[in-house]
Protein backbone atom coordinates (compact mmCIF):
# COMPACT_ATOMS: atom_id res chain seq x y z
CA UNK A 1 0.00 0.00 0.00
CA UNK A 2 1.34 3.38 -1.18
CA UNK A 3 1.49 5.71 2.25
CA UNK A 4 2.79 9.69 2.21
CA UNK A 5 4.89 10.48 5.67
CA UNK A 6 4.44 7.60 7.31
CA UNK A 7 4.29 3.05 6.89
CA UNK A 8 0.64 1.58 6.77
CA UNK A 9 -0.08 -0.12 10.10
CA UNK A 10 1.32 -3.72 9.90
CA UNK A 11 -1.69 -5.19 10.10
CA UNK A 12 -2.34 -4.10 6.53
CA UNK A 13 1.62 -4.04 5.44
CA UNK A 14 1.86 -7.77 5.28
CA UNK A 15 -2.46 -8.39 4.02
CA UNK A 16 -1.01 -9.94 1.01
CA UNK A 17 2.34 -10.54 -0.76
CA UNK A 18 2.85 -10.23 -4.85
CA UNK A 19 2.27 -14.37 -5.20
CA UNK A 20 -0.65 -14.75 -3.63
CA UNK A 21 -3.65 -14.15 -6.33
CA UNK A 22 -6.99 -13.10 -4.35
CA UNK A 23 -10.66 -14.38 -5.17
CA UNK A 24 -12.02 -11.96 -7.53
CA UNK A 25 -15.41 -12.06 -6.65
CA UNK A 26 -18.74 -12.03 -9.44
CA UNK A 27 -21.33 -9.32 -9.18
CA UNK A 28 -24.11 -10.60 -10.80
CA UNK A 29 -25.43 -12.95 -8.23
CA UNK A 30 -24.03 -14.52 -4.90
CA UNK A 31 -24.45 -17.80 -3.43
CA UNK A 32 -25.38 -17.79 0.08
CA UNK A 33 -25.97 -20.61 2.68
CA UNK A 34 -29.08 -20.46 5.44
CA UNK A 35 -28.95 -22.45 8.54
CA UNK A 36 -30.60 -25.13 7.00
CA UNK A 37 -27.65 -25.43 4.59
CA UNK A 38 -29.98 -24.37 1.55
CA UNK A 39 -28.18 -22.59 -1.09
CA UNK A 40 -29.64 -18.92 -2.40
CA UNK A 41 -29.04 -17.58 -5.22
CA UNK A 42 -28.86 -13.76 -4.27
CA UNK A 43 -29.47 -11.28 -6.97
CA UNK A 44 -27.36 -8.74 -7.30
CA UNK A 45 -27.44 -5.10 -9.07
CA UNK A 46 -25.39 -3.72 -11.64
CA UNK A 47 -24.15 0.03 -12.18
CA UNK A 48 -23.47 -1.12 -15.72
CA UNK A 49 -20.07 0.86 -14.72
CA UNK A 50 -17.94 0.58 -18.22
CA UNK A 51 -14.14 -0.18 -17.46
CA UNK A 52 -11.98 2.64 -16.58
CA UNK A 53 -10.86 4.87 -20.06
CA UNK A 54 -7.48 5.44 -18.15
CA UNK A 55 -4.87 2.62 -18.43
CA UNK A 56 -2.70 2.72 -15.68
CA UNK A 57 0.90 2.26 -17.41
CA UNK A 58 -0.09 4.73 -19.95
CA UNK A 59 -0.72 7.21 -17.30
CA UNK A 60 3.14 6.39 -16.05
CA UNK A 61 4.22 7.07 -19.12
CA UNK A 62 2.95 10.67 -19.52
CA UNK A 63 6.11 12.37 -21.15
CA UNK A 64 7.13 15.70 -20.05
CA UNK A 65 7.65 18.16 -22.81
CA UNK A 66 7.56 21.36 -21.02
CA UNK A 67 8.00 23.00 -17.46
CA UNK A 68 12.03 22.67 -17.58
CA UNK A 69 14.86 24.66 -15.68
CA UNK A 70 14.60 27.15 -19.02
CA UNK A 71 10.76 27.48 -18.24
CA UNK A 72 11.23 27.80 -14.58
CA UNK A 73 13.19 30.73 -14.43
CA UNK A 74 11.24 32.58 -17.31
CA UNK A 75 8.60 32.13 -15.29
CA UNK A 76 10.62 33.54 -12.08
CA UNK A 77 11.19 36.94 -14.05
CA UNK A 78 7.94 37.20 -15.83
CA UNK A 79 6.47 37.12 -11.91
CA UNK A 80 8.99 40.06 -11.13
CA UNK A 81 7.82 41.90 -13.80
CA UNK A 82 4.66 41.36 -13.23
CA UNK A 83 4.95 42.60 -9.55
CA UNK A 84 5.97 45.53 -10.73
CA UNK A 85 3.52 46.54 -12.84
CA UNK A 86 0.78 45.81 -9.99
CA UNK A 87 2.97 47.56 -7.54
CA UNK A 88 4.04 51.15 -9.63
CA UNK A 89 2.71 50.59 -13.43
CA UNK A 90 -0.89 50.48 -13.39
CA UNK A 91 -2.35 54.29 -13.32
CA UNK A 92 -6.28 53.39 -12.80
CA UNK A 93 -8.62 51.89 -10.71
CA UNK A 94 -9.98 49.99 -14.11
CA UNK A 95 -6.37 49.27 -14.90
CA UNK A 96 -5.89 47.29 -11.66
CA UNK A 97 -9.49 45.48 -11.39
CA UNK A 98 -8.77 44.01 -15.11
CA UNK A 99 -5.24 43.11 -14.31
CA UNK A 100 -6.54 41.23 -10.94
CA UNK A 101 -9.41 39.30 -13.10
CA UNK A 102 -6.88 38.66 -16.07
CA UNK A 103 -4.31 36.84 -13.19
CA UNK A 104 -7.26 35.41 -11.45
CA UNK A 105 -8.60 33.83 -14.54
CA UNK A 106 -5.40 32.39 -15.75
CA UNK A 107 -4.97 30.63 -12.70
CA UNK A 108 -1.25 32.97 -11.41
CA UNK A 109 -3.03 34.68 -8.95
CA UNK A 110 -1.68 32.76 -5.91
CA UNK A 111 1.48 34.29 -7.26
CA UNK A 112 0.48 37.95 -6.25
CA UNK A 113 -1.81 37.56 -3.42
CA UNK A 114 0.32 40.25 -0.80
CA UNK A 115 -0.34 42.55 -3.96
CA UNK A 116 -4.02 41.81 -4.61
CA UNK A 117 -5.07 41.92 -1.39
CA UNK A 118 -3.20 45.30 -0.88
CA UNK A 119 -4.90 46.98 -4.05
CA UNK A 120 -7.95 45.85 -2.77
CA UNK A 121 -7.95 46.78 0.92
CA UNK A 122 -6.79 49.87 -0.44
CA UNK A 123 -9.53 50.65 -2.99
CA UNK A 124 -12.39 48.94 0.00
CA UNK A 125 -11.41 51.93 2.43
CA UNK A 126 -11.77 54.31 -0.37
CA UNK A 127 -15.31 53.59 -1.02
CA UNK A 128 -15.81 53.50 2.78
CA UNK A 129 -15.00 57.03 2.86
CA UNK A 130 -16.47 58.29 -0.02
CA UNK A 131 -19.46 56.12 -0.60
CA UNK A 132 -20.16 56.02 -4.22
CA UNK A 133 -23.06 54.13 -6.35
CA UNK A 134 -22.43 53.50 -9.67
CA UNK A 135 -24.37 56.74 -11.50
CA UNK A 136 -23.33 56.42 -14.86
CA UNK A 137 -24.19 53.43 -17.17
CA UNK A 138 -20.60 54.20 -18.93
CA UNK A 139 -19.13 53.45 -15.00
CA UNK A 140 -20.96 49.67 -15.11
CA UNK A 141 -18.01 47.60 -15.93
CA UNK A 142 -15.72 49.06 -13.34
CA UNK A 143 -18.47 49.40 -10.31
CA UNK A 144 -19.62 45.48 -11.27
CA UNK A 145 -16.23 44.50 -11.54
CA UNK A 146 -14.80 46.09 -8.43
CA UNK A 147 -18.09 44.64 -6.41
CA UNK A 148 -17.57 41.05 -7.68
CA UNK A 149 -14.01 41.15 -7.04
CA UNK A 150 -14.68 42.71 -3.52
CA UNK A 151 -17.27 40.30 -2.02
CA UNK A 152 -15.07 37.19 -4.00
CA UNK A 153 -11.97 37.89 -1.67
CA UNK A 154 -14.46 38.57 1.58
CA UNK A 155 -14.78 42.40 1.88
CA UNK A 156 -18.22 43.59 2.73
CA UNK A 157 -19.87 45.93 -0.31
CA UNK A 158 -23.69 46.67 -0.91
CA UNK A 159 -25.60 45.52 -3.63
CA UNK A 160 -27.08 49.27 -3.03
CA UNK A 161 -24.21 50.30 -4.84
CA UNK A 162 -26.75 49.50 -8.07
CA UNK A 163 -29.59 51.52 -7.18
CA UNK A 164 -29.04 53.41 -10.00
CA UNK A 165 -28.86 51.11 -12.42
CA UNK A 166 -31.95 49.03 -10.40
CA UNK A 167 -34.00 52.15 -10.96
CA UNK A 168 -33.13 52.23 -14.72
CA UNK A 169 -34.18 48.48 -15.05
CA UNK A 170 -37.46 48.98 -13.66
CA UNK A 171 -38.16 52.00 -15.14
CA UNK A 172 -37.09 50.81 -18.37
CA UNK A 173 -34.62 53.59 -19.22
CA UNK A 174 -31.98 51.60 -19.36
CA UNK A 175 -29.72 52.89 -22.57
CA UNK A 176 -26.50 51.02 -22.97
CA UNK A 177 -25.99 48.60 -25.07
CA UNK A 178 -22.13 48.12 -23.88
CA UNK A 179 -22.63 43.95 -24.20
CA UNK A 180 -18.90 44.05 -21.91
CA UNK A 181 -20.79 45.99 -19.22
CA UNK A 182 -23.56 43.69 -19.23
CA UNK A 183 -21.56 40.42 -19.15
CA UNK A 184 -19.92 42.20 -15.84
CA UNK A 185 -22.95 42.80 -14.02
CA UNK A 186 -24.63 39.37 -14.77
CA UNK A 187 -21.31 38.01 -13.69
CA UNK A 188 -21.63 40.15 -10.32
CA UNK A 189 -24.53 39.60 -9.66
CA UNK A 190 -23.81 35.91 -8.81
CA UNK A 191 -22.49 36.98 -5.90
CA UNK A 192 -25.84 37.59 -4.26
CA UNK A 193 -26.67 36.35 -0.84
CA UNK A 194 -29.82 35.47 0.25
CA UNK A 195 -30.70 39.04 1.38
CA UNK A 196 -29.93 40.96 -1.65
CA UNK A 197 -33.11 40.90 -3.55
CA UNK A 198 -31.84 43.65 -6.05
CA UNK A 199 -29.19 41.63 -7.30
CA UNK A 200 -31.08 38.28 -8.00
CA UNK A 201 -34.26 39.93 -8.98
CA UNK A 202 -34.26 42.51 -10.55
CA UNK A 203 -30.25 42.89 -12.25
CA UNK A 204 -29.40 39.07 -12.88
CA UNK A 205 -32.57 38.85 -14.95
CA UNK A 206 -32.06 41.99 -16.83
CA UNK A 207 -28.36 40.64 -17.66
CA UNK A 208 -29.49 37.31 -18.61
CA UNK A 209 -32.09 38.60 -21.26
CA UNK A 210 -29.88 40.96 -22.67
CA UNK A 211 -27.69 38.55 -22.62
CA UNK A 212 -29.45 36.15 -24.88
CA UNK A 213 -30.70 39.12 -27.15
CA UNK A 214 -27.09 39.83 -28.04
CA UNK A 215 -26.04 35.88 -28.71
CA UNK A 216 -29.55 35.81 -30.46
CA UNK A 217 -29.12 38.83 -32.88
CA UNK A 218 -26.79 39.94 -36.00
CA UNK A 219 -24.92 42.28 -34.69
CA UNK A 220 -21.06 42.15 -35.68
CA UNK A 221 -18.75 41.79 -32.70
CA UNK A 222 -16.51 44.89 -32.16
CA UNK A 223 -13.81 43.21 -29.47
CA UNK A 224 -12.87 39.48 -29.40
CA UNK A 225 -15.43 36.78 -29.58
CA UNK A 226 -17.62 39.16 -27.73
CA UNK A 227 -20.52 36.31 -28.31
CA UNK A 228 -18.29 33.29 -27.57
CA UNK A 229 -17.90 35.37 -23.82
CA UNK A 230 -21.71 36.11 -24.01
CA UNK A 231 -22.53 32.05 -24.87
CA UNK A 232 -19.60 31.11 -22.02
CA UNK A 233 -21.22 32.96 -19.33
CA UNK A 234 -24.84 32.34 -19.93
CA UNK A 235 -23.59 28.34 -20.02
CA UNK A 236 -22.49 28.81 -16.43
CA UNK A 237 -21.39 31.87 -14.72
CA UNK A 238 -18.06 32.09 -13.87
CA UNK A 239 -18.76 31.99 -9.87
CA UNK A 240 -20.18 28.66 -10.09
CA UNK A 241 -17.06 27.53 -12.63
CA UNK A 242 -14.33 25.11 -11.26
CA UNK A 243 -11.41 27.27 -11.59
CA UNK A 244 -8.85 25.12 -13.11
CA UNK A 245 -10.73 24.57 -16.36
CA UNK A 246 -11.84 28.45 -16.91
CA UNK A 247 -8.01 28.71 -16.65
CA UNK A 248 -7.51 26.70 -19.49
CA UNK A 249 -10.22 28.12 -21.28
CA UNK A 250 -9.41 31.90 -20.72
CA UNK A 251 -5.79 31.36 -21.69
CA UNK A 252 -7.16 30.80 -25.27
CA UNK A 253 -9.57 33.20 -24.64
CA UNK A 254 -7.01 35.99 -23.38
CA UNK A 255 -4.71 35.34 -26.31
CA UNK A 256 -7.43 36.20 -28.66
CA UNK A 257 -7.69 39.55 -27.29
CA UNK A 258 -6.26 42.76 -29.55
CA UNK A 259 -4.83 44.22 -26.24
CA UNK A 260 -3.62 41.67 -23.99
CA UNK A 261 0.03 41.47 -22.28
CA UNK A 262 2.29 39.59 -23.45
CA UNK A 263 4.31 39.21 -20.98
CA UNK A 264 1.24 37.88 -19.05
CA UNK A 265 0.38 35.58 -21.89
CA UNK A 266 3.96 34.22 -21.75
CA UNK A 267 3.54 34.18 -17.89
CA UNK A 268 -0.13 32.15 -18.17
CA UNK A 269 1.15 29.50 -20.48
CA UNK A 270 4.14 28.88 -18.97
CA UNK A 271 2.82 28.09 -14.87
CA UNK A 272 0.07 26.31 -16.48
CA UNK A 273 2.29 23.63 -17.96
CA UNK A 274 4.70 23.93 -15.01
CA UNK A 275 1.84 23.07 -12.78
CA UNK A 276 0.74 20.50 -14.98
CA UNK A 277 3.39 18.97 -14.25
CA UNK A 278 2.52 18.26 -10.56
CA UNK A 279 -0.61 17.13 -11.33
CA UNK A 280 0.96 14.63 -13.40
CA UNK A 281 2.90 13.32 -10.33
CA UNK A 282 0.08 13.27 -8.24
CA UNK A 283 -2.21 11.49 -10.78
CA UNK A 284 0.66 8.52 -11.40
CA UNK A 285 1.21 8.44 -7.41
CA UNK A 286 -2.85 7.83 -6.90
CA UNK A 287 -2.96 5.21 -9.97
CA UNK A 288 -0.23 3.21 -8.26
CA UNK A 289 -1.88 3.22 -4.99
CA UNK A 290 -5.22 2.20 -6.34
CA UNK A 291 -3.85 -0.25 -8.42
CA UNK A 292 -1.52 -1.82 -5.61
CA UNK A 293 -5.70 -1.93 -3.49
CA UNK A 294 -6.39 -4.43 -5.88
CA UNK A 295 -9.97 -3.30 -5.18
CA UNK A 296 -11.23 -2.76 -8.62
CA UNK A 297 -10.25 -6.64 -9.33
CA UNK A 298 -11.85 -8.08 -5.99
CA UNK A 299 -15.13 -5.66 -6.63
CA UNK A 300 -15.59 -5.30 -10.52
CA UNK A 301 -18.99 -4.00 -9.90
CA UNK A 302 -17.72 -0.54 -8.41
CA UNK A 303 -16.84 2.04 -10.41
CA UNK A 304 -12.91 1.98 -11.56
CA UNK A 305 -12.55 5.55 -11.50
CA UNK A 306 -9.28 6.92 -9.66
CA UNK A 307 -9.05 9.43 -12.34
CA UNK A 308 -12.10 10.91 -12.30
CA UNK A 309 -11.42 11.40 -8.56
CA UNK A 310 -8.05 12.97 -8.69
CA UNK A 311 -9.86 15.33 -11.07
CA UNK A 312 -12.74 16.52 -8.43
CA UNK A 313 -9.93 17.13 -6.38
CA UNK A 314 -8.38 19.44 -8.68
CA UNK A 315 -11.32 21.02 -8.59
CA UNK A 316 -11.15 21.46 -4.78
CA UNK A 317 -7.85 22.75 -4.68
CA UNK A 318 -5.20 23.31 -7.68
CA UNK A 319 -2.10 25.33 -6.19
CA UNK A 320 0.72 23.39 -6.90
CA UNK A 321 1.86 23.47 -3.02
CA UNK A 322 -1.01 21.71 -1.77
CA UNK A 323 -0.33 18.23 -3.72
CA UNK A 324 -0.34 16.24 0.14
CA UNK A 325 -3.93 17.64 0.14
CA UNK A 326 -4.97 16.41 -3.39
CA UNK A 327 -3.07 12.69 -2.77
CA UNK A 328 -4.61 12.05 0.34
CA UNK A 329 -8.22 13.37 -0.62
CA UNK A 330 -8.28 11.17 -3.78
CA UNK A 331 -7.53 8.30 -1.87
CA UNK A 332 -10.56 9.16 0.81
CA UNK A 333 -13.07 9.96 -2.83
CA UNK A 334 -11.74 6.73 -4.31
CA UNK A 335 -12.48 4.54 -1.14
CA UNK A 336 -15.98 7.08 -0.70
CA UNK A 337 -16.69 5.77 -4.19
CA UNK A 338 -16.70 2.30 -3.27
CA UNK A 339 -18.60 2.05 -0.72
CA UNK A 340 -21.13 4.20 -2.08
CA UNK A 341 -21.14 1.48 -5.29
CA UNK A 342 -21.30 -1.47 -2.29
CA UNK A 343 -24.15 -0.31 -0.63
CA UNK A 344 -25.76 1.80 -4.16
CA UNK A 345 -25.74 -1.57 -6.16
CA UNK A 346 -24.65 -4.46 -4.34
CA UNK A 347 -25.03 -5.14 -0.85
CA UNK A 348 -27.67 -7.02 0.78
CA UNK A 349 -29.51 -4.82 3.76
CA UNK A 350 -27.73 -7.55 6.03
CA UNK A 351 -24.64 -7.01 4.77
CA UNK A 352 -24.97 -3.01 4.73
CA UNK A 353 -25.97 -3.41 8.47
CA UNK A 354 -22.89 -5.65 9.19
CA UNK A 355 -20.90 -3.00 7.05
CA UNK A 356 -22.12 -0.15 8.94
CA UNK A 357 -21.47 -1.94 12.45
CA UNK A 358 -18.19 -2.55 11.56
CA UNK A 359 -17.47 1.27 10.89
CA UNK A 360 -19.15 2.39 13.52
CA UNK A 361 -17.24 -0.20 16.14
CA UNK A 362 -14.22 0.76 14.25
CA UNK A 363 -12.60 -2.58 15.33
CA UNK A 364 -10.63 -4.94 12.91
CA UNK A 365 -10.88 -8.26 15.12
CA UNK A 366 -14.34 -8.27 13.79
CA UNK A 367 -13.05 -8.69 9.56
CA UNK A 368 -14.40 -12.19 9.46
CA UNK A 369 -18.32 -11.08 10.79
CA UNK A 370 -18.10 -9.00 7.37
CA UNK A 371 -19.00 -11.08 3.58
CA UNK A 372 -16.02 -11.85 2.54
CA UNK A 373 -16.50 -9.27 -0.54
CA UNK A 374 -16.09 -6.35 2.28
CA UNK A 375 -13.24 -7.29 4.15
CA UNK A 376 -10.67 -5.88 1.80
CA UNK A 377 -12.74 -2.63 1.67
CA UNK A 378 -12.72 -2.08 5.38
CA UNK A 379 -9.44 -3.41 6.01
CA UNK A 380 -8.17 -0.46 3.58
CA UNK A 381 -10.24 2.15 5.22
CA UNK A 382 -9.42 1.34 8.50
CA UNK A 383 -5.26 1.44 7.55
CA UNK A 384 -5.55 4.62 5.64
CA UNK A 385 -7.80 6.60 7.80
CA UNK A 386 -5.41 5.27 11.05
CA UNK A 387 -2.39 5.81 9.01
CA UNK A 388 -2.81 9.31 8.26
CA UNK A 389 -4.02 10.48 11.64
CA UNK A 390 -1.29 8.89 12.89
CA UNK A 391 0.52 11.21 10.22
CA UNK A 392 -1.39 14.35 11.98
CA UNK A 393 -0.75 13.17 14.97
CA UNK A 394 2.67 13.43 14.81
CA UNK A 395 2.74 16.70 13.23
CA UNK A 396 -0.02 18.37 14.22
CA UNK A 397 -0.12 17.05 17.90
CA UNK A 398 -4.12 16.67 18.02
CA UNK A 399 -5.52 13.26 17.18
CA UNK A 400 -8.35 13.35 14.69
CA UNK A 401 -9.22 9.72 14.24
CA UNK A 402 -12.42 9.93 16.31
CA UNK A 403 -13.94 12.23 14.24
CA UNK A 404 -12.39 11.05 11.19
CA UNK A 405 -14.04 7.32 12.00
CA UNK A 406 -17.35 9.15 13.34
CA UNK A 407 -17.56 11.06 9.95
CA UNK A 408 -17.36 7.23 8.13
CA UNK A 409 -19.88 6.13 10.53
CA UNK A 410 -22.33 8.84 9.92
CA UNK A 411 -21.87 8.22 6.06
CA UNK A 412 -22.79 4.98 6.00
CA UNK A 413 -25.46 5.19 8.13
CA UNK A 414 -27.03 7.93 5.54
CA UNK A 415 -26.02 5.16 2.70
CA UNK A 416 -28.04 2.57 4.82
CA UNK A 417 -31.17 4.79 5.15
CA UNK A 418 -31.26 5.14 1.39
CA UNK A 419 -31.10 1.20 0.93
CA UNK A 420 -33.61 0.68 3.41
CA UNK A 421 -35.57 3.25 1.11
CA UNK A 422 -35.19 1.38 -1.89
CA UNK A 423 -35.53 -2.01 -1.20
CA UNK A 424 -38.47 -1.13 0.64
CA UNK A 425 -40.10 1.05 -1.96
CA UNK A 426 -40.44 4.22 0.22
CA UNK A 427 -40.82 7.48 -1.29
CA UNK A 428 -39.94 10.46 0.85
CA UNK A 429 -40.87 13.80 1.16
CA UNK A 430 -38.48 16.29 -0.80
CA UNK A 431 -38.12 17.33 2.78
CA UNK A 432 -36.90 14.30 4.49
CA UNK A 433 -35.21 13.21 1.40
CA UNK A 434 -32.49 16.23 1.64
CA UNK A 435 -32.07 15.87 5.36
CA UNK A 436 -30.51 12.50 4.36
CA UNK A 437 -29.11 12.96 1.25
CA UNK A 438 -26.92 15.86 1.77
CA UNK A 439 -25.02 13.44 4.55
CA UNK A 440 -24.69 10.55 2.03
CA UNK A 441 -23.20 12.96 -0.64
CA UNK A 442 -19.91 12.63 1.19
CA UNK A 443 -19.06 16.21 1.38
CA UNK A 444 -19.43 16.24 5.37
CA UNK A 445 -17.31 13.36 5.53
CA UNK A 446 -14.86 14.76 2.61
CA UNK A 447 -14.36 18.33 4.36
CA UNK A 448 -13.69 16.96 7.70
CA UNK A 449 -10.64 14.92 6.44
CA UNK A 450 -10.08 18.05 4.41
CA UNK A 451 -9.44 20.79 7.26
CA UNK A 452 -7.44 17.85 8.95
CA UNK A 453 -4.67 17.43 6.05
CA UNK A 454 -5.10 21.12 5.11
CA UNK A 455 -4.84 23.46 7.97
CA UNK A 456 -1.25 24.02 9.75
CA UNK A 457 -3.11 24.17 13.15
CA UNK A 458 -6.53 22.29 13.62
CA UNK A 459 -9.29 23.74 16.13
CA UNK A 460 -10.91 21.26 18.05
CA UNK A 461 -13.99 23.50 18.25
CA UNK A 462 -13.59 23.31 14.67
CA UNK A 463 -14.03 19.56 14.14
CA UNK A 464 -16.77 19.56 17.16
CA UNK A 465 -18.75 21.78 14.60
CA UNK A 466 -17.82 19.63 11.72
CA UNK A 467 -18.42 16.21 13.60
CA UNK A 468 -22.02 17.60 14.74
CA UNK A 469 -22.95 18.63 11.09
CA UNK A 470 -23.22 22.77 12.52
CA UNK A 471 -21.20 24.29 9.36
CA UNK A 472 -24.26 25.65 7.50
CA UNK A 473 -21.42 26.50 4.37
CA UNK A 474 -20.41 22.96 4.07
CA UNK A 475 -24.66 21.90 4.15
CA UNK A 476 -25.11 24.40 1.13
CA UNK A 477 -22.46 22.89 -1.01
CA UNK A 478 -23.59 19.28 -0.27
CA UNK A 479 -26.78 20.41 -1.07
CA UNK A 480 -25.55 21.77 -4.77
CA UNK A 481 -23.81 18.54 -5.45
CA UNK A 482 -26.85 16.15 -4.28
CA UNK A 483 -28.98 18.14 -6.69
CA UNK A 484 -26.24 18.46 -9.60
CA UNK A 485 -25.95 15.25 -9.13
CA UNK A 486 -29.59 14.05 -9.19
CA UNK A 487 -30.38 16.23 -12.58
CA UNK A 488 -27.46 14.55 -14.26
CA UNK A 489 -27.78 10.89 -13.35
CA UNK A 490 -31.44 10.40 -13.21
CA UNK A 491 -31.93 8.69 -16.09
CA UNK A 492 -29.36 5.82 -15.34
CA UNK A 493 -30.24 5.39 -11.92
CA UNK A 494 -33.90 5.30 -12.90
CA UNK A 495 -32.78 2.32 -15.60
CA UNK A 496 -30.99 0.14 -12.80
CA UNK A 497 -33.20 0.93 -9.80
CA UNK A 498 -32.54 3.18 -7.22
CA UNK A 499 -33.98 5.13 -4.72
CA UNK A 500 -36.03 8.18 -5.49
CA UNK A 501 -34.29 11.25 -5.96
CA UNK A 502 -35.31 14.63 -5.27
CA UNK A 503 -36.73 15.48 -8.79
CA UNK A 504 -38.65 12.24 -8.06
CA UNK A 505 -39.41 13.44 -4.60
CA UNK A 506 -41.09 16.21 -5.69
CA UNK A 507 -42.86 15.04 -8.63
CA UNK A 508 -44.28 12.41 -6.24
CA UNK A 509 -45.26 14.75 -3.68
CA UNK A 510 -46.73 17.53 -5.46
CA UNK A 511 -47.70 15.55 -8.92
CA UNK A 512 -45.61 18.14 -10.91
CA UNK A 513 -44.33 16.79 -14.45
CA UNK A 514 -40.94 16.10 -14.63
CA UNK A 515 -39.66 19.12 -16.37
CA UNK A 516 -41.55 21.47 -13.85
CA UNK A 517 -39.42 19.38 -11.60
CA UNK A 518 -36.70 19.74 -12.90
CA UNK A 519 -37.04 23.51 -13.06
CA UNK A 520 -38.03 23.49 -9.73
CA UNK A 521 -34.31 22.00 -8.88
CA UNK A 522 -32.53 24.12 -10.85
CA UNK A 523 -34.09 26.87 -8.73
CA UNK A 524 -33.21 25.29 -5.39
CA UNK A 525 -29.34 25.23 -7.05
CA UNK A 526 -29.47 28.86 -7.11
CA UNK A 527 -30.99 30.05 -4.46
CA UNK A 528 -28.49 27.58 -2.45
CA UNK A 529 -25.42 29.37 -4.08
CA UNK A 530 -27.55 32.54 -2.78
CA UNK A 531 -27.31 30.95 0.85
CA UNK A 532 -23.92 29.74 0.73
CA UNK A 533 -22.40 33.08 -0.24
CA UNK A 534 -24.14 34.22 3.14
CA UNK A 535 -22.48 31.61 5.15
CA UNK A 536 -19.31 31.27 3.69
CA UNK A 537 -18.96 35.70 4.66
CA UNK A 538 -20.16 34.76 7.98
CA UNK A 539 -18.36 31.44 8.82
CA UNK A 540 -15.97 31.29 11.39
CA UNK A 541 -13.17 29.03 9.72
CA UNK A 542 -10.40 29.35 7.68
CA UNK A 543 -10.60 30.94 4.79
CA UNK A 544 -8.88 28.78 2.42
CA UNK A 545 -11.28 26.31 3.93
CA UNK A 546 -14.10 27.78 2.66
CA UNK A 547 -12.83 28.78 -0.47
CA UNK A 548 -12.00 24.74 -1.08
CA UNK A 549 -16.16 24.13 0.13
CA UNK A 550 -17.00 26.06 -2.27
CA UNK A 551 -14.63 24.98 -4.77
CA UNK A 552 -16.40 21.37 -3.85
CA UNK A 553 -19.68 22.69 -5.42
CA UNK A 554 -18.20 24.41 -8.50
CA UNK A 555 -16.84 20.92 -8.84
CA UNK A 556 -19.79 18.93 -8.78
CA UNK A 557 -21.28 21.89 -11.44
CA UNK A 558 -18.66 20.66 -13.65
CA UNK A 559 -18.58 16.86 -13.27
CA UNK A 560 -22.48 17.03 -13.81
CA UNK A 561 -23.02 19.54 -16.62
CA UNK A 562 -23.11 17.35 -19.28
CA UNK A 563 -24.41 13.85 -17.72
CA UNK A 564 -22.62 11.71 -15.28
CA UNK A 565 -19.44 12.91 -15.73
CA UNK A 566 -18.29 10.47 -12.96
CA UNK A 567 -20.01 7.07 -13.52
CA UNK A 568 -20.00 7.96 -17.42
CA UNK A 569 -16.66 9.99 -18.29
CA UNK A 570 -16.57 9.31 -21.40
CA UNK A 571 -20.21 10.60 -21.99
CA UNK A 572 -20.14 13.36 -20.50
CA UNK A 573 -17.02 15.54 -21.27
CA UNK A 574 -14.86 14.38 -18.34
CA UNK A 575 -12.32 12.58 -20.79
CA UNK A 576 -11.87 15.37 -23.05
CA UNK A 577 -11.25 17.82 -20.26
CA UNK A 578 -8.69 15.29 -18.40
CA UNK A 579 -6.82 15.48 -21.30
CA UNK A 580 -6.77 18.90 -21.68
CA UNK A 581 -6.00 19.35 -17.81
CA UNK A 582 -3.65 16.51 -17.29
CA UNK A 583 -1.73 15.48 -20.29
CA UNK A 584 -1.80 18.02 -23.08
CA UNK A 585 0.25 21.35 -22.46
CA UNK A 586 -0.38 24.66 -23.54
CA UNK A 587 1.65 25.20 -26.94
CA UNK A 588 4.51 27.62 -26.14
CA UNK A 589 5.09 28.25 -29.97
Amino acid sequence: MATFCMSSPPIYINAFTSNVRLRRFACKSMTKMTSDDVSVDLCRRSGNYQPSPWDHHSLLAIKIKYANEKEVITRDVLKKKMKKILDVELKTRLEQLELIDDLQKLGISHHFELEIKDILTDLHHKNEKHLWNCDKEEDLHATALEFRLLRQHGFEISEDVFDVIVNKIESATFKSDDIKSIITLYEASYLSSKSDTKLYKVIRPFATEKLREYVNSDRDNETYKTREKAIHALEMPYHWRMRRLETRWYIDAYEKKHDMNLALMELAKIDFNIVQVSHQEELKYVSSWWKETCLSNQLPFVRDGIVENYFWNVGIIYEPQFGYTRRFMTIISALITTIDDIYDIYGTLEELELFTAMVDNWNVNGLDELPEYMRLCFLVLYNEINGIGCDILKHKNINVIPFLKNSWTDLCKAYLVEAKWYKRGYKPSLEEYMQNAWISTSVPAMLIHFYCVFSDQISIQILESLSAHRQNVVRCSATVLRLANDLATLPDELARGDVLKSVQCYMHETGASEEKARGHVQQMISDTWNEMNYEAKIALLPRGFVEATMNLARMSQCIYQHGDGHGRPDKAKTVERVMSLFVSPVPLD
